[in-house]
């Protein structure tokens, strides 16, 4: 209650049962006579519009928009661990720069006559390699041209043919006569060309004992550094390929890996002499100008598992 009011209440309750007699001199109370117009009250601001409303949109876009922002951040977090998780070749339009290798069909032993012995096998003492020649020969990679002078019957080929390799090294004529007087012995060979130009050839040669084999690579195909023996299109020296693998964990299987050292003629040659019980395996790879050491160390270990 205001003050005003708490006075005249006062007032009103201190007069109570007490009717004053104004003096006779007084003089009579003039009451004013009312305005013609009450006073204009002050005009009462405008009401806004309800608020509720606007606010419930604003509430629901930002909602929408943060659903959105939750979904696409889900959507993104699974798509970055979906590429992550994929081989980058996997994914389509998103591919690494390739690092040389070749795409080779995927490996498969080659099947073995009723009854017959895994090379390497306890019940094969000999180290036999009781399987189909050409089923031992690595197959040509994707996108590569078939070498026309190594096609002969089932990849079958003569002693003639593999020692071409050799060029005019000076023991090949001992070489040809250790291999017609060695026994019955099988020559197989691929060979391919790649788009860049890289020629690759394959021998396998089977002897009718492992002894034999070890042998003639022993007298003609092993040495120390240096390759023993000199192939056709080599003008500079083939030494050790420091770079190979040499244990790649491919058991039973010898390898002596050479690559040729600058300076080089106009062809740059690698070659690997490959042993695995009765089989010998030579690989060469060449190219004008240099030959790559990725898709011939690719090569050679692809080689020896199917010897392995």
């Amino acid at each position: 209650m205001s003050d005003l009011n708490q006075a005249n209440e006062q007032a009103v309750q201190g007069g109570q049962g007490q009717t004053p007699t104004p003096p006779a001199d007084a003089v009579p109370p003039v009451t004013p006579a009312p305005p013609s117009d009450p006073p204009l009250a002050p005009p009462l601001p405008e009401t806004p519009p309800p608020a509720a409303p606007k606010d419930r949109r604003i509430l629901r876009a930002v909602s929408r928009w943060t659903a959105a922002v939750v979904v696409f951040g889900v959507l993104g977090s699974g798509v970055a661990y979906g590429i992550t998780e994929r081989e980058r070749t996997d994914v389509p339009g998103l591919s690494t720069k390739s690092d040389g290798r070749w795409d080779y069909p995927r490996l498969v032993k080659p099947a073995l006559p009723a009854g017959a012995a895994l090379p390497f096998a306890a019940d094969n003492p000999g180290m036999i390699h009781y399987a189909d020649l050409e089923q031992l020969l690595l197959p040509a990679p994707a996108g590569s041209v078939p070498d026309a002078t190594l096609k002969g019957e089932k990849s079958r080929i003569s002693a003639d043919r593999f020692l071409q390799e050799f060029g005019t090294d000076s023991r090949v004529s001992e070489m040809r006569q250790d291999l017609a007087q060695g026994g019955p012995v099988q020559f197989a060979a691929r060979g391919w060309t790649m788009p860049d130009g890289t020629a690759t050839r394959i021998y396998l040669v089977r002897f009718h004992s492992a002894g034999y084999q070890n042998v003639f690579s022993t007298l003609y195909l092993s040495n120390g550094g240096v390759a023993p023996r000199t192939l056709k299109d080599v003008e500079g020296e083939s030494a050790l390929d420091e770079e190979y693998d040499f244990g790649n964990g491919i058991p039973h299987v010898r390898h002596d890996v050479y690559a040729e050292s600058a300076p080089t003629g106009p062809v740059q040659v690698r070659h690997a002499y490959l042993t695995a019980g009765d089989v010998l395996a030579l690989v060469v790879q060449s190219r004008k100008g240099s030959a790559a050491a990725v898709p011939f160390h690719q090569t050679t270990v692809l080689q020896e598992q199917l010897l392995g």
